[in-house]
């Protein structure tokens, strides 16, 4: 079987082939987001087109997904005009062969359970800290929805409510503290030539720096924490580029379980391990499943 995946950011379009149990012909294009959501799946569809026949479509993309319709139930600003956005039936009745669609953290935690990070767990709950924090569940082997394909909206728990603003949904909330955004701020205000992750982590030996990081992983371990203690999950499993740094790992353990309840410190933490194709083999898994 060959199958075409689509992992649909709101920067980039990453697109791969399935075949013989291999993932190949990665490519990666401009989303140009702000064009809006009908020029996303028109591109989706140009991109698609560059491939040779294929037998089925899978799609990891962002906002919150109706996977059984395939339909974009929410997406912010980001890309606007997402929203309500049939993307199965536009891809099927284009390419006339059958469509998977998923929220792009819920796809990256189903590559993980098949081929990365967590293989050997039934259960496990998953995390990807970037310009926002995203969050999935899977539950032997499956991604919970929730009664409305919305669970796992972790970046939306409230953390900090003395920040709390009425009618601002996000304010106070764990991806305001715990992103990799959030963090990259806190350096910015220290200093203005720090502009990304990298560069913060290049100084990590100075002591401001080392703190304002100290801090952020600080923040992490508070929304980890009530995870746990709500779910007790045995495995979470951690995905951001940030936590490709040992630093960030090592410390994040040494904060977590000494604030968690004794019966709850047999939980895994355990880096991602896909990188950026996560979402797409997340895609390929969901398309081999359907009829």
């Amino acid at each position: 079987m060959r199958i075409v995946a689509l992992d649909i950011g709101g920067t980039s379009i990453k697109a791969g082939v399935w075949k013989n149990n291999q993932l190949s012909e990665i490519k990666e294009y401009p989303t140009n987001a702000k064009a809006g959501g009908e020029a996303v799946v028109a591109k989706a569809i140009s991109i698609l087109k560059e491939y040779d026949e294929f037998d089925r479509i899978g799609i990891s993309t962002a906002g919150q997904v109706d996977s059984v319709q395939g339909m974009i139930r929410y997406a912010n600003e980001n890309i606007p005009g997402y929203t309500g956005m049939k993307v199965k039936e536009i891809l099927e009745g284009t390419f006339h062969v059958p469509v998977a669609v998923e929220n792009d953290v819920n796809a990256a935690a189903i590559g993980e359970a098949a081929f990365g990070a967590g293989q050997g767990y039934d259960h496990f709950l998953c995390l990807t800290y970037g310009t926002g924090v995203g969050g999935a569940i899977v539950i032997n082997k499956k991604i919970y929805t929730g009664a409305e394909f919305s669970a796992g909206e972790f970046g939306s728990m409230i953390v900090h409510p003395e920040d709390r603003k009425e009618g601002e949904y996000f304010s106070g909330c764990y991806e305001k503290y715990a992103s990799t955004t959030a963090l990259v701020a806190k350096a910015q205000a220290y200093d203005p030539t720090i502009t990304n992750g990298r560069k913060l982590f290049e100084r990590l030996d100075e002591d401001p720096i080392k703190q304002i990081v100290d801090e952020w992983i600080k923040e992490i371990m508070y929304g980890l924490v009530s995870l746990i203690h709500i779910f007790n999950p045995p495995c979470i499993v951690l995905g951001g580029g940030v936590f490709a740094q040992t630093y960030v790992v090592e410390k994040l353990e040494k904060m977590l379980y000494t604030n968690i309840m004794p019966s709850f410190r047999n939980v895994v933490l355990r880096q991602a391990e896909l990188g950026n194709t996560a979402g797409l083999l997340g895609a390929v898994k969901l398309a081999c499943t359907l009829d």
